[in-house]
């Protein structure tokens, strides 16, 4: 007999009584479509069940490579998964990749790729290098940070200075902030001996020609914003805004016409505003302040982009 004459018998030696019963009580009855019935879900019994706090925790565990995203549901559901500390094993959970800290295990997931902002207040006497021959005391050994990223400073702030210093992984932003072309402004508060006149903050707003290093070449500073805060006859204490950062830019403009600085503190990094901290303590930016700072670089690159697309020969930069 052919193989149709097999397949032929086959269909007709099929009881069409005994398939009666599983049709009058469903389709799900039936023990081939048994399997395909929906698996049972625990009732979610921890802190997780908002689903506004992000994405499904098992989909941030495969996008970081742990498995695929079912077997991420089994290590969820096992007994595996700890956010914060707090072990969740039934699903549906939600998880802030940004802000939560997740384990399977004893592995962190994630942490590399969580980008980390820092604003510490530099207390004098503290380099900004992460590398110092001299073995001096630097502002990363001031950050004690939980997942030991690894931090780097937002430009400088030499050692005789103190304030507002950011200390990021984000290589991206660190770089919209500090080079001078896209112009996000720092500001600081200089106390200097002497009392300076009205005729020297022009001069200082206008630009000083600065040597380069070794004193070869040289170029004037970029204009800056000059307020006084307090002025007697002995010392002035003023607000200097820069759009630009060189090696001692504020104390040499300064020892230039005259006017020794006394006491240098940064405060504010575009919309960042030291406060709430100390000399020598830390504290991660909140959601607000890194919005806010985003947006500053953001804004001043999309000016950038349309300046150069005006004119080719333009750099961009305010120097």
């Amino acid at each position: 007999m052919d193989r149709f004459g097999v397949l032929t018998t086959t269909l007709l030696s099929v009881d069409p009584v005994a398939c009666i019963p599983q049709a009058r009580e469903g389709i799900h009855s039936h023990p081939r479509m048994a399997v395909m019935s929906p698996r049972p879900t625990k009732k979610a019994a921890h802190s997780y069940a908002d689903n506004t706090r992000g994405p499904r925790l098992q989909k941030v565990l495969a996008e970081a490579g742990v498995a695929s995203r079912r077997a991420c549901e089994e290590l969820i559901e096992d007994g595996h998964v700890a956010v914060n500390g707090e072990l969740v094993s039934a699903l549906p959970a939600w998880v802030d990749p940004e802000q939560d800290r997740i384990t399977v295990g004893d592995r962190v997931i994630g942490r590399s790729r969580r980008n980390i902002y820092v604003m510490l207040f530099k207390p004098r006497g503290t380099v900004s290098t992460n590398r110092d021959p001299e073995g001096r005391r630097r502002a990363i050994d001031l950050v004690n940070h939980p997942d030991k990223p690894r931090l780097f400073p937002v430009g400088r702030l030499d050692a005789e200075s103190s304030g507002l210093l950011l200390l990021t992984n984000d290589g991206e932003l660190s770089n919209r902030l500090t080079h001078p072309r896209y112009g996000v402004h720092k500001g600081y508060e200089v106390s200097v001996g002497g009392r300076l006149e009205q005729e020297d903050i022009a001069r200082l707003e206008q630009g000083i020609f600065l040597t380069g290093r070794n004193r070869t070449g040289g170029k004037r500073t970029s204009q800056s914003k000059l307020s006084i805060i307090k002025r007697d006859r002995d010392r002035t204490l003023l607000f200097m805004e820069l759009r630009e950062g060189r090696n001692r830019q504020i104390r040499r403009m300064l020892a230039n016409l005259g006017y020794p600085v006394k006491k240098l503190r940064r405060v504010r990094m575009g919309p960042l505003a030291l406060k709430g901290l100390s000399p020598g303590e830390w504290r991660e930016l909140s959601r607000g302040e890194l919005t806010a700072l985003r947006r500053a670089a953001y804004r001043v690159r999309d000016r950038v982009s349309r300046d150069k697309s005006g004119s080719r020969g333009s750099q961009g930069g305010s120097d």
